[in-house]
């Protein structure tokens, strides 16, 4: 998971700097007054976006397997939680009545 917000992370900081060199060429317009950093900011998301989405993805895919792995391991000990409650309960009243 950390690799794959590093990575991400990495194509947007790099789609910032080419936003940058355009803005600074005259090829993309600057942003107005004092927002030229908000400008860069929301042009980098948006090209970042879409490249980190194609290119990121078998390891957007391994995270996501991690983080249901994680989950399912989660409901499990859930489960064996709430049946060793129901068990000990069935156990009180069974011994309460008997």
């Amino acid at each position: 998971m950390l690799r794959y917000t590093l990575k991400r992370f990495g194509i947007f900081a790099a789609c910032f700097v080419v936003v940058g060199l355009l803005v600074q060429f005259g090829i993309v317009p600057k942003g107005v007054g004092g927002s030229n950093v908000l400008w860069l900011l929301l042009l980098a998301m948006v090209v970042s976006a879409p490249i980190s989405f194609v290119v990121l993805r078998k390891e957007r895919d391994r995270a996501s397997a991690t983080v249901v792995a994680k989950v399912d391991r989660t409901k499990a000990k859930l489960e064996a939680n709430r049946s060793q409650e129901d068990a000990a309960v069935d156990a009180a009243a069974a011994a309460k009545s008997g």
